[in-house]
């Protein structure tokens, strides 16, 4: 996990962070989306998109959030080996109690990677993956809940604003989900939503539920629309 960052200069900085930058940095695509709402958003009061901000004005502790600074495609550590969780975005905010962390999953139609049980190995004695999957369940305080039908990549990213908020001393975990795609997210939607039932939160449009689970920290989670860039901003981006 890096531990020195470079400052960005627009939303280009942002392209050669990803795994593929010619495949995944293009119009309507959540990566591109990501960075010019994000950026556009860096000289307002609060830093952060007006559907972020209102999203956090929804809990009465994080009223009011301001950014402090945020991380495009943020490597988390996770127990078992293997790749880390890479956030498209992780954020530190200031609040009025203190620090939370927010994991952010940005999407344009692009799905919420596999099942649990699609990504759990087949009889290799040898593999990590079940020492993560338990791991993740602990972090999360969901040890003994099936989570075979689970999107995966919703327990790590999950798992990364917990982890992030022990790591800076934060009082609070927030992931969010935030579509570029409405209509086209619909699937990921669902699986939001059974991830939300998973952790006793009822995930809504536009707000954050604290989840019921006993999570290291306090953890918020909910989904938040934002609208495409227009051409000025994208103009300005490629």
């Amino acid at each position: 996990m890096p531990r020195i960052y470079v400052p960005s200069l627009g939303p280009t900085d942002w392209r050669r962070l990803l795994a593929d930058p010619g495949k995944h940095w293009k119009r309507g695509n959540s990566a591109l989306e990501l960075a010019v709402c994000w950026e556009a958003a860096r000289n307002t009061c609060r830093g952060l998109p007006p559907e972020v901000a209102a999203a956090l004005d929804t809990v009465p502790s994080l009223l009011g959030s301001e950014l402090l600074v945020c991380f495009p495609e943020h490597q988390v550590a996770l127990e078992g080996g293997g790749h880390p969780s890479q956030n498209d975005l992780w954020a530190l905010l200031r609040t009025a109690t203190g620090n939370a962390s927010l994991a952010l999953e940005a999407k344009a139609g692009e799905p919420l990677d596999r099942l649990v049980r699609d990504w759990l190995p087949d009889g290799d004695q040898r593999s990590g993956k079940p020492l993560r999957l338990a791991a993740l369940q602990s972090i999360l305080g969901i040890k003994e809940a099936d989570v075979s039908t689970i999107r995966y990549q919703l327990l790590h990213r999950a798992a990364s604003a917990v982890l992030e908020a022990r790591r800076f001393h934060a009082h609070a975990a927030v992931l969010i989900v935030q579509s570029f795609n409405r209509a086209a997210d619909e699937e990921s939607w669902k699986d939001f939503g059974r991830f939300g039932e998973l952790l006793g939160a009822s995930p809504a449009e536009g707000a954050l539920h604290q989840a019921s689970v006993a999570t290291l920290v306090p953890l918020y989670v909910g989904w938040v629309t934002s609208a495409p860039a227009g051409n000025e901003l994208l103009g300005a981006a490629v």
